[in-house]
């Protein structure tokens, strides 16, 4: 038996709901365009989320409580009033100034401050699966130290700044990474030149509050007023690497077998999951995939897991 409680959770919205899309391009003044951080699969439902709970109750059943963090929606198949269900309103947990807000990045902040949330938690965007069955020590130690899974660079700290030279600019995303690593290394010493494995994190709620609150609290203060993903937001990832730095997270590098990307633009979908069996996967929307793309999403999710979770109305 596990000796602390564990939950789970998600963020999700539903960009097809004309309510949050009327309030979106209101505020920010188009909807979506093809950048990295508005394209229309950052915020497109295709039902994701189903699925992904339904692998949560499959292979992670030990899960006390699963909360899903949305802007005042509700999937319309979601059984509400289920005991491990809980709808977090941005709202409730978010401060004043950066509401309305459409950046993953900022709302990921404060996660710790979601009410009743255990002080072991996994974090999940709706995206992402669990592949097998998985017990709590595959997240946390005995001593509840949670593992922070990178993947390995092939030049280490050298990795990125080689493509620099062949490239004008990094990406949004990873450019965040890296600023996320060199805040570390310019406060603690330490550099991680491993990037996130895209996939299911684990945190330690005291740690997380401490990372927004007192260790990157400029940054993430600066960060409120990007409503929408921005180059020089503060990531989560800093967060991790600062555990890892201060002795609060374990380091595991990981490769395809345990966690794997997927992207919604190839075609390969179930070769790539049978080639590796991995323990967790992300099947990745961005600006790339159109939409007779995402028309593969569900036959392939539907594959993975036909069975209704009791989540379901």
């Amino acid at each position: 038996m596990q000796p602390f409680d564990i939950d789970l959770v998600y963020l999700w919205v539903d960009g097809d709901d004309p309510k949050w899309s009327k309030k979106k391009e209101q505020f920010t003044g188009k909807l979506t365009d093809r950048s990295e951080g508005n394209n229309k699969g950052r915020y497109m439902n295709n039902d994701e989320l189903k699925y992904s709970l339904r692998s949560a109750e499959k292979y992670v059943p030990w899960v006390r409580r699963i909360y899903i963090v949305t802007d005042d929606q509700c999937p319309e198949w979601l059984q509400r009033d289920h005991p491990k269900i809980r709808i977090i309103d941005h709202r409730e947990i978010l401060p004043e100034e950066a509401l309305p807000c459409f950046n993953s990045s900022v709302i990921e902040y404060f996660l710790y401050k979601i009410p009743g949330l255990a002080e072991h938690f996994l974090f999940a965007n709706d995206d992402m699966f669990f592949n097998k069955a998985l017990s709590p020590d595959y997240f946390f130690d005995k001593e509840g130290i949670p593992f922070v899974r990178l993947k390995k660079q092939l030049l280490g700290k050298w990795h990125y700044l080689v493509k620099r030279l062949y490239r004008r600019r990094l990406g949004q995303y990873i450019s965040k990474v890296l600023d996320g690593a060199s805040l570390v290394e310019q406060k603690f010493g330490k550099y991680y030149s491993g990037i996130p494995h895209h996939n299911v994190d684990a945190y330690v709620k005291s740690d997380y509050k401490d990372a927004v609150e007192r260790i990157f609290r400029d940054q993430a203060q600066k960060s409120l007023s990007s409503h929408i993903r921005m180059y020089g937001d503060l990531h989560r990832s800093a967060f991790s690497y600062y555990a890892l730095a201060t002795g609060k997270g374990r380091l595991k590098y990981v490769g395809r077998k345990e966690s794997h990307r997927l992207r919604v633009y190839r075609s390969n979908y179930e070769r790539r999951l049978n080639k590796y069996q991995p323990d967790l996967f992300c099947l990745n929307d961005n600006q790339r995939v159109k939409d007779e793309d995402r028309e593969r999403i569900k036959p392939f999710l539907e594959g993975l897991f036909p069975e209704k979770s009791t989540f379901e109305k």
